[in-house]
């Protein structure tokens, strides 16, 4: 599996090791690429949007040519976990005109809802697909305030959506990667997809 995390800004490394870690779990072997430059992104199987700040890093991939290929990559039906600001980009509205969202997962997202980082803050989380809670870990956390109807929401804190998911795209407000749990990543990138009857 080559996993390509957008390397603009933000929690590059921990989102390799998580990956890394959930590849293990299921004996597959994750090779991780950095992506500061377009013409990676189609070479990558998984996809990793990590935080940091969304106005810089929605002007930087749209700058590199990093976003039509992102576009691509969903719409080819490969997967990708956006977390905080990577939610923020991928959203169809940031409610804010300096991100140039790519519109890959309809929700608004309120940048900051829960407060600035003083107000960082961890919470147990009952995540849909799941069998135990998982340890989030909240910093500038954004708040999803309208979900689409093709939006499955996994997982919500105090009944506000914070675990999002439409096609192969999977959202958080939080940092899943900031802990040693790569549930997260496992579900993003290794849950088998749900068949209809």
């Amino acid at each position: 599996m080559k996993a390509g995390v957008i390397a603009v800004q933000g929690d590059v490394s921990e989102h390799a090791d998580a990956i890394r870690r959930a590849a293990a779990a299921h004996d597959e072997e994750a090779e991780v690429v950095e992506i500061r430059d377009s013409g990676i992104v189609p070479e990558c199987d998984v996809l990793l949007m990590p935080g940091g700040e969304s106005t810089t890093i929605s002007r930087l991939i749209h700058r590199e040519g990093i976003a039509p290929e992102i576009r691509d990559h969903v719409e080819a039906g490969k997967p990708v976990l956006a977390t905080c600001a990577g939610l923020i980009v991928l959203s169809t509205d940031a409610k804010d005109d300096r991100v140039d969202t790519l519109g890959l997962i309809d929700v608004t997202v309120d940048r900051n809802a829960f407060g600035r980082q003083k107000e960082s803050f961890e919470a147990p989380l009952d995540v849909e697909g799941l069998d135990e809670p998982f340890h989030a870990v909240f910093i500038r956390a954004p708040l999803i305030d309208e979900v689409g109807d093709d939006v499955d929401v996994l997982a919500t804190v105090e009944d506000r959506p914070v675990l999002v998911e439409q096609g192969p795209v999977l959202g958080s407000s939080f940092h899943p990667e900031l802990t040693d749990d790569s549930r997260i990543h496992d579900l993003a990138f290794f849950a088998e997809p749900e068949v209809e009857a």
